[in-house]
């Protein structure tokens, strides 16, 4: 077999010589066609603090290819004095509406600094279309509804040394980025993150917090709005979610998330998010050096793998060197600037000279799923019960495939997807520069293959120079993933710092 083939790419959205950049792609493909909606930020400049409004292009399917739109910003998309950040749409498909969730993020403040302060400066917010997305709304301020006392728009001060809170002090949040889903029930789920405060000192003043993934979710197609519980115990933020066939166990809702451990964090929830199981680390889906959102997908597997895998194998190319920087490529300093709110950083006062399982960190060591001391920390993620092992549910997942730099955009499978050990080694459909993604699936192909489509950003000497489309069909990701590799374990913690995003 040859080297793996690269999906052709259309680029929707490119930087410009005035600083003009467009930042955080989200996709969702709605009816009829599909039609597929793609979103993002425009930034005045490529820093968070620059966001400035969404934009959005219209494709629609054609064969093999898809006609796209002209590009056009969203204006009623955002809040007088607020900059839009963190695109989130879901598809409520039994009233045909299309939600788009963003945050609005007051002035220039930046994630960092709400972190340090305590004092939140989001809004949940929500635009709604009811002719996909031709036209939108007005926009809906859902703070107090959906978040209410979690967030604290000012820092109350705590007589005494590092006084515990409850676990509702957010000092601030996002949602998503990149799409939500429906469950068969009708509930409607916005995958989201929150810093909730952990500790304070005196005056106010921050000691430590924690980033945590959960859902925004609504029972009544969109009319009111709530938050679940936090995925409780390791640091996870930016997140997306899959619903996935658990066997015996029923329909179980599945969350994977950055996080500054070195690895992506996967948590369940058997209650469809109302509260999240303790999340664990997943050995074969490695961060890059300071963490980058990914993208996940569920879809249900092709009836010939139900039947001993016949013509649905795991593609047996040889295993490439590690990929080094390509010519040009500026130094990994230079990736994801600003990207601490606009999807979100795992950065601010967080982690900082902190390693997991410190004394005061809030976290218990070792955790749930590790074993060993702060040195070691051989991981020993639990395996899942006999009943959820297998699944008629596989997952997609789009992420870099560097672990120095955002470089090199994957797509790796799992056939097994509550089983961590269960993805394969990534297939790269981009070389070079690559950060945020967001996958869907837009039916058969005219072979019969499902087919899937990738937004993601990426560029020749970093990763925000543009947004660029593909299509490819399971087929594809088959023939060009490699194998699943065999565990691995983690004999060195993660490294000691501010994880910047």
């Amino acid at each position: 077999m040859g080297p793996p083939r690269a999906p052709a790419r259309n680029v929707l959205f490119q930087s410009e010589r005035s600083g003009l950049t467009y930042r955080v792609p989200a996709l969702l493909p709605v009816p009829p066609g599909p039609t597929l909606l793609a979103f993002a930020e425009q930034r005045l400049r490529p820093d968070d603090t620059h966001a400035h409004r969404l934009v959005q292009r219209r494709g629609t399917l054609s064969g093999a290819s898809v006609l796209w739109g002209a590009a056009r910003v969203l204006g009623t998309a955002a809040l007088e004095g607020h900059r839009s950040m963190n695109p989130c749409p879901v598809h409520d498909t039994r009233t045909g509406t299309v939600f788009l969730f963003f945050v609005a993020v007051r002035g220039r403040t930046p994630e960092a600094a709400q972190i340090a302060a305590g004092r939140n400066a989001a809004r949940l917010c929500c635009v709604t279309s009811q002719d996909s997305g031709r036209s939108w709304g007005a926009a809906r301020d859902l703070t107090a509804e959906a978040v209410g006392g979690a967030e604290r728009a000012e820092a109350v001060p705590l007589w005494g040394n590092q006084q515990p809170l409850p676990s509702a002090d957010w000092a601030t949040f996002a949602v998503g980025p990149g799409h939500g889903i429906q469950l068969r029930s009708g509930r409607l789920l916005v995958p989201a993150y929150t810093y909730r405060v952990d500790r304070r000192e005196c005056f106010g003043k921050i000691c430590r917090t924690s980033p945590h993934a959960f859902v925004f979710y609504s029972d009544d197609h969109g009319q009111t709005w709530q938050h679940g519980g936090l995925v409780p115990n390791l640091r996870s933020g930016e997140c997306q979610l899959a619903a996935v066939d658990g066997g015996q166990a029923g329909v179980v809702l599945y969350c994977n998330a950055r996080s500054p451990l070195g690895r992506r964090v996967q948590a369940l929830s058997s209650d469809e998010g109302t509260s999240f199981l303790p999340g664990e680390l997943v050995p074969t889906l490695a961060e890059t050096a300071r963490g980058c959102q990914g993208s996940i997908l569920g879809f249900s597997a092709p009836p010939s793998s139900r039947s001993g895998d016949e013509g649905w194998s795991v593609g047996s190319r040889k295993a490439p060197s590690p990929p080094s920087l390509c010519p040009g490529v500026q130094a990994p300093l230079e990736e994801g600037v600003g990207d601490t709110q606009g999807g979100g950083g795992l950065g601010g006062t967080e982690g900082c000279g902190d390693s997991p399982g410190d004394p005061g960190s809030g976290e218990p060591s070792p955790r749930p799923g590790l074993g060993g001391d702060r040195e070691t920390w051989i991981l020993k993620p639990p395996g899942p019960p006999a009943a959820l092992s297998q699944s008629s549910t596989w997952l997609l997942y789009s992420h870099p495939a560097g672990r120095r730099a955002r470089l090199h955009m994957g797509i790796y499978l799992s056939r097994s997807p509550l089983d961590p050990h269960s993805w394969t080694e990534p297939w790269v459909i981009y070389e070079g520069p690559s950060g945020y993604s967001d996958l869907a699936s837009v039916g058969p192909s005219p072979e019969g293959s499902l087919t899937f489509a990738c937004l993601y950003e990426s560029g020749a000497r970093v990763s925000y120079e543009e947004i660029a489309f593909c299509l490819f069909s399971l087929r594809e990701v088959m023939d060009n993933v490699l194998p699943v590799p065999k565990p691995l374990s983690l004999r060195s913690k993660p490294q000691e710092h501010c994880w910047p995003s």
